[in-house]
């Protein structure tokens, strides 16, 4: 059941500022709709899941007031024998309203600890990774396979928070954008006899108009879409 929070609360704006010494997440203080998947309220949004039938991977919906918010996950390594994954993840939106609606990242954390989105860049397929001008790592997210299979959406990203950005969905059009982090833990996979998955829970919200639809995903239900 999704509740139906209407109060001050932190919004996750992860507007990284740098300086000589780091660059600093900056948070802002906004009230807001939230909606959370599976806490439904009778003047709520409402929330459903249902499976991809081609990869049996769940995908878990928000519907409010004409808009739709479809959200699938999966994570995946560049190589067997790295330590570190990426989180990869797409939302798409539907808009049946007859109003332009902005789309903005909202915040993401794993165990509670917020990160960032990766910057990524599809423009080379000679390296797998390289590095922007500030320095920061770019992904090309064609060595990514979550993409390069189709299982995931290539179609629109997320800006760094850095750079942050709004999209628009057209009314009675939809829209799909996708988001890569680096998870940030140190043997961040637990294994057992069903496979490797990710520890810990993943969250994360995205705006829509006035309202932030966020969703919650423990690491057993997230899928290994890499090679």
């Amino acid at each position: 059941m999704i509740k139906l929070l209407t109060c001050a609360c932190w919004i996750l704006l992860f507007t990284l500022r740098a300086n000589s010494q780091a660059d600093v997440p900056k948070f802002a203080v906004e009230v807001r709709n939230t909606f959370v998947w599976g806490e439904d309220a009778p003047a709520g949004a409402a929330s459903s899941m249902i499976r991809d039938p081609l990869t049996g991977a769940e995908l878990r919906r928000l519907k409010h007031t004409g808009v739709e918010v479809t959200s699938w996950i999966g994570f995946e390594k560049l190589h067997r024998e790295d330590v570190a994954e990426f989180i990869v993840y797409s939302s798409t939106i539907i808009n049946n309203t007859e109003t332009e609606l902005p789309v903005e990242a909202g915040g993401i954390a794993i165990d509670g600890r917020l990160v960032s989105p990766v910057a990524v860049d599809s423009s080379s397929s000679t390296v797998k990774q390289k590095h922007s001008k500030n320095g920061k790592d770019v992904v090309d997210i064609r060595n990514l396979h979550c993409f390069g299979s189709g299982y995931l959406s290539s179609e629109n990203f997320f800006s760094q928070q850095g750079n942050p950005s709004t999209m628009l969905v057209e009314p009675q059009s939809s829209l799909t954008v996708s988001g890569v982090i680096r998870d940030p833990r140190y043997y961040p996979l637990l294994c057992s006899v069903g496979g490797c998955f990710p520890k810990g829970t993943i969250r994360y919200s995205i705006r829509v108009g006035s309202h932030e639809y966020m969703f919650s995903w423990n690491g057993g239900s997230i899928v290994n879409c890499g090679r």
